[in-house]
């Protein structure tokens, strides 16, 4: 039996399969092709729709019986909510998977828990997909915050808001055949291939649908409705974030060639940084295509501790080019730093001055902190540690901050989402 971390994979045997997840869950399962996509409302499995072929739904458990999916079916994707629609998933356990046989008793082929999830209200836990001649099950963990309606919209559902049964509609999401095409650009780069996210994908489709129905580009149509906000709103916390915005071009292949044509987007494309992309296709009524493509690498705690230390490293060769002592990391700092990033995103401003009036001082003093004086740089939109500790060199009042003498220790704080995307604090502390 294999514990499965998020991402990880499993070659499966032959026969009947049977996944449990236990606890106060509703499960459900949605059967694709190759491309991602249903054929047809028939392809999701849940409470009011319990069978498909292959596929039947009791209880807490599903089985899947791969050679009886329906022909062309490549993919099927186990997808759990809470069972009471009102309580978010975060007040509940971790949902916990098993996989076993269901023809006879033995031990489980696999397991997963995926990370305790926040505000998500739904998760798609793992995916059972074909690949060459066998089958693979592999772990997700992603989570959806607009319940089981985003979900089958994002595979090719189209919900009715009144309530009725949904039908089966074309997705003006592009699926693997643009990650084939990118990711064959990435390869004569020697970057590694980038995978689809379906949160990444909602969010564009989001997107572009706003900048068609204005008929312009943008990354915010309206106030509110920044595109990483709306990144952030399908749950997806990332430590890098890079977007292409473009009109014009007719096809996947199309609006990939316009991409490179242009060197910045040319650069994303083939940024071995970027692991996961989502993109959407919408028509505007004048008959003009917009296309938004978000590209992203996760948010992990090894991620975010390695950004914070290239910050560090960056700032003290500034302080040694100066002929000044360098700075130690101090984790209180860190924690104030932290805090007041994850707090401009989640409050909407970006200020020394948080909207309950404290400073920077105040923080560092709510952290623990000690130090006989403090100093603060914050900085929105910079995609890389090399960036924000430059244009934080190229700012008097910054570059004092990071010059100054008698500063002896740093934190530094991260967090994606809001109006402009990054969102970076820079805490000094002096010693006794």
């Amino acid at each position: 039996m294999l514990d499965l971390i998020q991402g990880g994979n499993v070659s499966l045997p032959g026969g009947v399969l049977a996944i449990r997840v236990p606890g106060p869950f509703d499960l459900s399962v949605l059967i694709t092709g190759d491309d991602g996509k249903v054929s047809g409302d028939g392809d999701f499995v849940f409470y009011n729709q319990p069978s498909a072929p292959g596929a039947r739904l009791r209880g807490d458990t599903v089985t899947v019986d791969v050679g009886r999916l329906r022909s062309g079916a490549g993919r099927v994707t186990v997808v759990v909510s809470a069972a009471d629609p009102a309580v978010p998933l975060g007040r509940l356990p971790p949902p916990a998977l098993s996989v076993t046989r269901a023809d006879g008793p033995g031990p489980a082929l696999a397991r997963f828990t995926p990370p305790r999830p926040t505000h998500e209200s739904v998760l798609l836990l793992a995916e059972i997909y074909r690949r060459g001649g066998g089958w693979k099950l592999r772990a997700l963990g992603q989570g959806y915050a607009d319940g089981l309606a985003g979900v089958a919209r994002d595979f090719g559902i189209e919900v009715a808001e009144d309530g009725a049964p949904p039908a089966a509609t074309t997705s003006s999401v592009p699926g693997d055949g643009m990650v084939a095409l990118v990711n064959a650009e990435r390869s004569r780069s020697g970057a590694p291939p980038v995978t689809a996210d379906a949160r990444l994908a909602a969010a564009a489709r989001a997107h572009c649908a706003g900048m068609a129905a204005e008929g312009r580009l943008g990354a915010a149509p309206r106030p509110g409705t920044s595109l990483y906000q709306r990144v952030t709103a399908q749950g997806y916390a990332y430590l890098t974030v890079a977007e292409q915005l473009v009109s014009g071009p007719r096809t996947e292949a199309d609006f990939l060639a316009y991409c490179l044509t242009d060197p910045r987007m040319g650069r994303t494309v083939r940024d071995p940084v970027l692991s996961q992309v989502g993109v959407a296709r919408v028509p505007a009524p004048g008959g003009d295509i917009f296309w938004t493509a978000v590209w992203a690498r996760p948010l992990t705690p090894h991620g975010l501790a390695s950004l914070a230390s290239d910050v560090v490293a960056l700032t003290n060769a500034e302080r040694a080019a100066a002929r000044l002592r360098p700075l130690a990391g101090d984790p209180r700092l860190t924690t104030a730093a932290q805090a007041h990033s994850d707090e401009m995103v989640a409050r909407g401003f970006y200020s020394h001055t948080s909207p309950d009036g404290r400073q920077p001082w105040d923080r560092a003093a709510a952290a623990g902190c000690t130090h006989r004086g403090i100093g603060e740089n914050i900085a929105c939109g910079q995609r890389s540690a090399a960036e924000v500790v430059r244009g934080w060199m190229d700012s008097p009042g910054h570059r004092a901050n990071i010059l100054k003498p008698d500063f002896t220790h740093i934190g530094i704080g991260f967090r994606g989402g809001g109006e402009a995307g990054t969102y970076w604090t820079q805490l000094f502390g002096m010693s006794g």
